[in-house]
């Protein structure tokens, strides 16, 4: 497309003034086809070294370097990127480095959750959970059906406020039964479903269909991790 663009730029302008302009139209389809390529996929100055190795011409390469230099300029004021890069965007990547989207992927939630999760049955009694969990013993406790299934979490501090039933079964007091989180999801996707249900933790289950209990994730660490791997691969790009 940039190169049939071209090659009517030259021959429009040859044609209405055929004595003064005798254009190349080779020429402009080379020029063409650099500057489209710059907008759709970035790489000026690879490019403007493709334009050099394949015609050898040192001043043919310097219109093409001077036309992606503001095909490149006119793409970043209009959209902020290339399009292929625009892409990526509308599906929901964000790309900030040739790495990020690699380790991004590979961080998921089966790498960061805590595997060793504190259960307790759903219709265990305030005051029994209250024996077995005092405060300060931890902060939230996964609440289990009667097929050993999540059932919902349990914040530790709620299950001793005094206004509590201690009759009553802790099933009145669990938080996000319908939202856990998969082995599966990216540190994204995680970080999503927390702000979504403004969770501190959230239980990890096996599948949609198979609400096995396998580990537990808070957001902090998420984050926190997320931090990490992103300063280290920093310290990659930059050599230390």
């Amino acid at each position: 497309m940039g190169a049939l663009g071209g090659l009517l730029f030259a021959d429009a302008l040859s044609a209405m003034w055929p004595v003064a302009l005798a254009l190349d139209p080779h020429i402009y389809a080379i020029i063409g086809m650099g500057a489209l390529s710059v907008s759709v996929i970035g790489g000026p100055l690879t490019m403007t070294f493709i334009a050099l190795e394949t015609t050898g011409d040192l001043w043919l390469t310097t219109a093409v370097l001077i036309a992606v230099i503001v095909s490149a300029q006119v793409t970043r004021e209009m959209f902020g990127y290339s399009f292929a890069t625009w892409r990526f965007h509308l599906r929901g990547e964000s790309i900030r480095s040739a790495a990020d989207v690699g380790w991004l992927r590979e961080l998921t939630v089966r790498r960061m959750m805590q595997q060793e999760v504190r259960t307790v049955p759903a219709h265990t009694t305030v005051s029994r959970f209250r024996m077995v969990f005092p405060l300060g013993s931890t902060t939230q406790v996964v609440a289990l059906n009667e097929q050993k299934d999540y059932a919902g979490i349990v914040q530790v501090a709620e299950a001793h406020a005094p206004e509590l039933d201690e009759t009553s079964t802790i099933r009145a007091i669990l938080h996000y039964p319908d939202t856990t989180l998969l082995p599966t999801m990216t540190v994204k996707e995680a970080v999503a479903v927390f702000d979504k249900a403004e969770a501190e933790a959230l239980a990890v289950v096996q599948s949609p269909e198979r609400r096995r209990v396998i580990g537990l994730l808070s957001e902090s660490y998420a984050l926190r991790r997320y931090a990490e791997e992103l300063e280290l691969r920093r310290k990659e790009l930059i050599g230390e």
